[in-house]
């Protein structure tokens, strides 16, 4: 994957698998500690001990359609490639978190890629779903909780031309004005 976003995508997607109902995704830039510190946390079915220990080798996947799962591995390489980490930490019923830091300035640290579409498409294709996203640059920052919009007009109008092009805007002028790429 060449994309942060990307990566976040695979994730959440992880956390819809698991049968997550409240999904919470954080990224945050900080130039003076030169740090992009990005966090996804669900309240999905969880991992065992043993699970969580083996989730970033290849060759471990609970889908049956194929034996191999890279998304995790791939990110974790990512994130020390770039002087950075990768943290699983999961409970059985109570769900998973991961924690990824990146050094925000360094040259082979992809970029974070279309984080408004993938915000987007991860809250219409999963309206079941209660989404929060928060991005953090230095001192700005962008925070959407899907709660309101589906409170007022129901779940059910995520699926409206309208309201997607609304909270198009609402992603992409909120995380374009904190300009951490």
């Amino acid at each position: 994957m060449r994309e942060i976003a990307l990566h976040i995508l695979d994730i959440a997607a992880n956390s819809i698998s698991a049968g997550a109902r409240n999904i919470s995704i954080s990224i945050i830039g900080n130039r003076k500690d030169d740090a992009l510190d990005i966090t996804i946390s669900d309240d999905g079915k969880g991992m065992t001990p043993e699970m969580v220990q083996t989730v970033t080798d290849p060759w471990t996947t609970s889908r049956t359609e194929r034996n191999v799962g890279l998304g995790i591995p791939l990110l974790k390489a990512a994130a020390e490639a770039c002087n950075g980490y990768f943290n699983i930490t999961s409970e059985l019923g109570k769900g998973t978190k991961v924690q990824v830091h990146f050094q925000l300035g360094h040259i082979d640290r992809m970029p974070l890629g279309d984080l408004p579409s993938t915000f987007l498409a991860l809250i219409v294709g999963t309206p079941d779903v209660h989404w929060v996203f928060q991005v953090k640059h230095d001192s700005k920052e962008f925070f959407f909780d899907d709660a309101q919009i589906k409170n007022e007009l129901g779940k059910d109008c995520l699926a409206e031309p309208e309201v997607i092009r609304y909270i198009r805007e609402i992603f992409t002028e909120g995380i374009e004005a904190l300009a951490l790429n």
